[in-house]
């Protein structure tokens, strides 16, 4: 038995509240009210054409289409499905925004300004740079139904050959996306990207960014002149000097340290290859430590959420941060850390067996089967050796004041 929608009333529609995330309140007759969190309220209209649920159709801002208007819309568009056919065209023109649209550039005009209005900045913003930074200036001018599989295959194997497969990836990802809303308005009716598997583009093994010095400088002196939270930004300048994975750093308990030996002990359970880890802590590091001690608000996590609960921060906490600060830093994440310590300790000429003790990575061999200690006096002289060459870019060109870290300059 269908559900009984109650009819909405000017007083409710003005009552009700933003929450963290969009949602909707029904009126009737596929009548929906959408609110954002930024507190703007948009109508909808819901429906299904040939018994398949299609987006939903947008009427107009709650602000400058009233109750009665909006109703009135959504009965015209049923009646309009009920003949088979969708209300799409109408509703653009009821609201004013038709025109043609013919070319991909056209196209994905229009896929911005309707379809991630209502998307965070940072999505819009990510979403933008990809589609003018590679896809239209390539294909841009094409007519939307004569993009190929072999023209997105094209531009993503360009990007991969500027050594970022993950990009690549991300890149058919978004003109797929990009395709879905075209096929869905009518303005397409094949899906170039769909039909590339991921596999061809990008694997998990696949990402070889590495940051080059001056890059390393420039990241942490745009999180330090930044407002995002000082323990916010400790954590990330942790993550280089440390070496450790952003969950292995994010979870960890004040138990784990011993500050006065400056190890940290990262229980197995804690660790991907599930053999507890020693990371012998550089002085900065340290210092850094002491200072996240003397002010914490949890006694258990070193790096506890604001929400009031004794846990870690989220895992997305530190990603979402450093997009947050629009770096000019090329196809980066901070998994790339690892990597990048890597690789310049192995370009110093320093032992690859202790680099790969301090990345946690299994020795095969006879050699994996020493005990945990081994290599102890090798990891620590590398660990502090990054920890001064990362220190060296930071100064190079420095602009910020990063703290005294309990009377370090």
């Amino acid at each position: 038995m269908p559900r009984t929608v109650t009819p909405l009333n000017d007083t409710q529609i003005k009552a009700i509240k933003p929450r963290a995330t969009r949602f909707s309140v029904a009126d009737g007759n596929g009548l929906v009210l959408e609110i954002l969190p930024t507190g703007k309220k948009v109508w909808r209209y819901r429906y299904s054409l040939h018994g398949t649920r299609q987006p939903l159709v947008t009427i107009g801002d709650y602000e400058n289409v009233p109750l009665k208007a909006a109703r009135a819309k959504a009965r015209k568009y049923s009646e309009i499905v009920a003949g088979g056919v969708s209300p799409v065209s109408v509703a653009r023109q009821d609201r004013g925004a038709d025109k043609r649209v013919d070319t991909l550039r056209e196209g994905a005009a229009l896929y911005i300004e309707a379809e991630l209005a209502d998307k965070s900045e940072q999505y819009r913003r990510t979403t933008r740079r990809t589609l003018e930074k590679d896809v239209l200036p390539a294909i841009g001018n094409k007519p939307i139904a004569a993009v190929t599989p072999g023209d997105v295959l094209a531009i993503c194997d360009r990007i991969k050959a500027r050594g970022a497969p993950k990009m690549a990836l991300h890149t058919r990802n978004v003109i797929k996306r990009l395709y879905e809303y075209l096929c869905a308005r009518q303005l397409a009716t094949t899906n170039p990207a769909q039909v590339i598997p991921a596999r061809f583009i990008a694997t998990a093994d696949s990402r070889t960014r590495v940051l080059a010095p001056a890059e390393i400088g420039a990241t942490l002196r745009a999180i330090y002149a930044s407002d995002i939270r000082r323990p916010l930004k400790l954590a990330l300048h942790l993550l280089v000097l440390t070496m450790v994975r952003k969950s292995e750093l994010i979870e960890s308990t004040w138990t784990e340290f011993d500050l006065d030996a400056a190890i940290w002990r990262i229980p197995s359970a804690r660790m991907k290859m599930d053999r507890e880890h020693w990371v012998y802590l550089p002085k900065q590091a340290v210092e850094m430590l002491r200072e996240l001690h003397d002010s914490r608000t949890s006694k258990t996590f070193a790096f506890p959420t604001v929400r009031g609960v004794d846990r870690p921060i989220a895992k997305s906490t530190l990603n979402q941060a450093v997009k947050a600060l629009g770096l000019e830093v090329e196809h980066f994440v901070l998994h790339d850390f690892r990597r990048t310590a890597s690789t310049h300790l192995h370009e110093m000429g320093q032992p690859s067996d202790a680099i790969e003790k301090a990345l946690a990575h299994e020795i095969k061999g006879i050699k994996g089967v020493y005990n945990r200690a081994q290599y102890a006096t090798e990891r620590r002289r590398i660990l502090q050796l990054w920890a001064d060459f990362v220190d060296a870019q930071i100064a190079d060109d420095r602009k910020v004041v990063l703290g005294k870290f309990r009377g370090r300059g």
